[in-house]
């Protein structure tokens, strides 16, 4: 069984549907409309719906209904530790989020399925003079699931006003990792920093509203004051990514313990913590280099795995 019924295609083309709830302030002070396409406008509205459920000992993919600039091609299953793992790189046409563009991608994963959801590229939030952009994304793991989303890095480039908010609802005896990458902008382009405005909010709970972990990003460089560079952010550096992992496979204090052994010698700056109510851990790392951060992120998504599942994570083979 899948974790939902199928939505009727109309309910996703409401503008209730996949325009962002509580937008913070900030953003929302920035809307007005644009004089290209306004937001909910053909290739605006970017939607994806997808549901695993286990079949014969494989997770298939049972639902999907995608509208562009969103879509996938097809599950793979090239896990040869793992082979009924489901492997979905998410594709968005456009080749970045503009203006008044407004995506939301929901994942509901049935009991005991095994997923691997990834982009097939960096995020680029594109250069704004109107309105703002915002992406939302459910994900729902039930009892046994085992679910990572790992997307690659988000890239703002100068001008960028964007928001994203991102909704996890993990079943007891499910297991769910979910990581992020932001860097500081286009750096080669010399746009350090040079983003207007860019908020995300990750949400963690249980299916009966039980709050698990709650992290949130606010960064307005223009501002007095922001502290984009501060301690609590980038602190100085370009580069920022976390990775939560909420599991009741092994205590909380023995995945924090795995993340630290992965972590040290690496040279990146870090820290790593246990997640209220001894549900996982989590880690933050920060460094000046994109292949280090990238290499860090890796080795703690392949400590994590081979400790709860016993077996290592496959190459993706991405550049």
């Amino acid at each position: 069984m899948t974790s939902a019924p199928q939505r009727p295609q109309a309910d996703r083309l409401t503008e209730e549907y996949y325009t962002a709830v509580r937008v913070p302030p900030d953003v929302a002070a920035l809307a007005s409309v644009p004089d290209t396409l306004a937001p909910g406008s053909p290739a605006k509205v970017g939607i994806l719906d997808l549901a695993f459920a286990l079949r014969g000992g494989r997770t298939e993919l049972v639902g999907r209904y995608q509208k562009t600039p969103l879509q996938i091609m097809r599950p793979l299953w090239i896990d040869p530790e793992l082979p009924g793992m489901a492997y979905v790189y998410l594709m968005a046409t456009g080749g970045g989020i503009a203006q008044a563009d407004r995506y939301r991608m929901d994942f509901r994963c049935g009991p005991d399925t095994e997923v691997h959801l990834t982009t097939q590229a960096a995020t680029k939030i594109f250069r704004m003079e109107h309105d703002y952009a915002t992406q939302r994304v459910h994900l729902t793991a039930d009892a046994g699931a085992y679910v990572e989303y790992l997307p690659d890095p988000l890239i703002p480039f100068a001008d960028a006003r964007f928001y994203q908010h991102t909704e996890v609802t993990v079943a007891p005896g499910a297991t769910v990792l979910v990581g992020d990458t932001l860097t500081a902008g286009r750096l080669a382009r010399g746009e350090r920093h040079a983003y207007r405005l860019l908020a995300t909010d990750l949400r963690i709970r249980r299916p009966d509203g039980t709050l698990l972990a709650l992290d949130t990003l606010r960064l307005a460089p223009g501002r007095p004051g922001s502290g984009v560079l501060g301690p609590g952010v980038f602190a100085g550096h370009d580069h920022v990514a976390s990775l939560f992992a909420v599991t009741d496979r092994v205590p909380a204090a023995r995945l924090a313990d795995t993340l630290h052994e992965a972590l040290a010698g690496l040279g990146v700056l870090y820290g790593v913590s246990v997640l209220p109510r001894d549900c996982g851990a989590w880690v933050r790392l920060l460094d000046d280099s994109p292949v280090r951060v990238a290499d860090a992120h890796r080795a703690a998504w392949h400590a994590v795995r081979r400790l709860l599942t016993g077996h290592p994570a496959p190459d993706l083979r991405k550049p």
